[in-house]
């Protein structure tokens, strides 16, 4: 909502956002805004959105978020609605079916939120072609042909050499701060998670790995600030979310790490060709335990044993 916006609103809203209204009457406004009617009360956070106090705008934002759907859907299916307002609801409720018919339903919604919503449809995941089929995953293991040379990777080392073991700080989930991160994050709306996924600290990024929605946790993988350890302990706590996978297996600094290799390989989830090659890499000991293991692949069990005789010869 670039410039200034001409809005009509009721002296109600108008109590807590005109010009002179002190920082503690706005919060005041927040917290009681549940009681108000959802029109006004959808307009009232929206206008505090924008709120020269940062104070007041993160409030605004947390409660925005976690509006219920039947408020959302009541404004936008008001003809009183505003395009401007509309757009924000796009931005933070996508994630809502309902509201998303409802706003690509009005003529008011701006052409921008409408490509914004399209983009966002996400399709059923498709499993390529050359991916085996989960039904049938012991046939797909048995007709991978192992003979063939599993082709190396330049960026990977290959040393015989034990790596030294890193030191991954965990983050303790009964401190006071995380668990009143995890409070806002369970009302927070797709949008800010995803934002928050992005460019949060390391406890919102442990938090929001584990979120059921994959856009949420696959954006965690692309903050910037996340480091090695973070990643090892996303590999060894479980990894739900093949995006997750992928982008890991695709950042070169990430898989020179012998450590996340190593926890490559044990994941389930992993590509086939990816662990094979970063099997290769393994030092003895753990093609050793690679090649006994029954608890991953038999295509890699076999593998491992494969190379360790050649290492012998």
């Amino acid at each position: 909502m670039a410039g200034a916006i001409k809005l009509t609103i009721s002296p109600v809203v108008a109590a807590f956002v005109r010009p002179g209204v002190s920082v503690d009457k706005k919060l005041a406004g927040i917290q009681t805004a549940p009681l108000m009617e959802p029109f006004d009360r959808v307009t009232l956070l929206c206008c505090l959105l924008k709120d020269a106090e940062a104070a007041v705008k993160e409030a605004a934002v947390v409660a925005f978020s976690a509006l219920p759907g039947e408020v959302v859907l009541a404004y936008v299916q008001s003809p009183e609605s505003h395009p401007s307002l509309l757009n924000e609801i796009a931005k933070f409720h996508y994630g809502m079916p309902e509201v998303v018919t409802a706003l690509l339903s009005t003529e008011l919604l701006s052409s921008q939120a409408r490509e914004f919503l399209q983009r966002q449809q996400v399709p059923a995941p498709v499993m390529p072609e050359d991916s085996p089929d989960p039904d049938n995953e012991g046939e797909a293991e048995e007709s991978t042909p192992l003979d063939e040379d599993v082709p190396p990777d330049d960026d990977l080392p290959d040393s015989e050499d034990e790596p030294p073991v890193e030191e991954v700080a965990e983050i303790d989930e009964e401190d006071e701060q995380y668990l009143s991160k995890y409070k806002i994050a369970m009302i927070m709306g797709i949008g800010e998670k995803i934002k928050m996924a992005l460019t949060g600290d390391k406890e919102w990024r442990a938090i929001l790995i584990k979120d059921a929605n994959k856009l949420v946790s696959g954006s965690v993988i692309k903050n910037p600030r996340i480091t090695d350890g973070e990643i090892l302990n996303i590999l060894k706590v479980g990894v739900q979310n093949d995006e997750i996978i992928r982008l890991i297996c695709a950042n070169k600094e990430w898989v020179k790490n012998y450590l996340i290799r190593k926890a490559l390989i044990a994941c389930p989830k992993t590509p086939l060709p990816n662990a094979l090659r970063y099997l290769s890499t393994m030092t003895v000991k753990d093609l050793a335990g690679y090649a006994k293991s029954k608890n991953i692949s038999s295509v890699i069990v076999t593998q491992a044993r494969r190379i360790l005789l050649t290492k012998k010869r």
